[in-house]
């Protein structure tokens, strides 16, 4: 249990202050992570009210449901996705902070560097083969095994979208220690 800030956080998430490219990008990244997570909470509503209009219109009425259940899913694969750039920006993962208190702030900031270049390099994959995923479903045609019958690039186009904001996202943490940006 930690009672007190943690020391390899930086805060609130807020833009960095001061100038430069990465500066900048942090803030833009700042506000589109921001129409993001409004898009996704409308995104995450409305798989709730899909779902439980399909648990009531079977219940009641005995009324069939083919679309209800991909609809619900591409919405909640959409919203997981594309927020993941906020959680990274507000460094909400899961963290194991054990060593955060036995180490120097020095060791700290490099512990917290290693893990975000190795993050990075998982994340550039994924979404290296989400992209390869979405690229070949539009190509091919590739729909899902149902009904309905909806396109399969569409939620491998919100994987690979989300994946690649989240490279950048990781890509900017990396950088404003290096051009001596302080976060607030």
């Amino acid at each position: 249990m930690i009672h007190g800030p943690v020391p390899d956080r930086d805060g609130p998430a807020n833009a960095a202050a001061g100038t430069g490219l990465a500066v900048a990008l942090d803030r833009c990244l700042a506000i589109l992570n921001s129409i993001i997570v409004v898009f996704a909470a409308i995104a995450l509503i409305a798989a709730c009210a899909i779902l439980s209009y399909s648990v009531l219109s079977r219940a009641l009425f005995k009324a069939a449901n083919y679309w209800q259940d991909e609809a619900a899913v591409f919405l909640l694969v959409g919203a997981t996705f594309m927020t993941a750039a906020y959680v990274q920006q507000n460094r909400g993962h899961i963290g194991i902070e054990a060593f955060v208190g036995l180490l120097s702030p020095l060791a700290n900031k490099v512990r917290l560097w290693l893990v975000d270049a190795a993050t990075l390099l998982f994340c550039a994959f994924f979404a290296w083969k989400s992209w390869t995923l979405a690229h070949e479903a539009y190509v091919d045609g590739q729909v899902s095994n149902s009904m309905w019958s909806p396109p399969l690039a569409i939620p491998y186009t919100l994987m690979g979208l989300g994946m690649s904001l989240l490279c950048v996202q990781i890509v900017v943490q990396l950088a404003l220690p290096l051009t001596g940006a302080k976060r607030p």
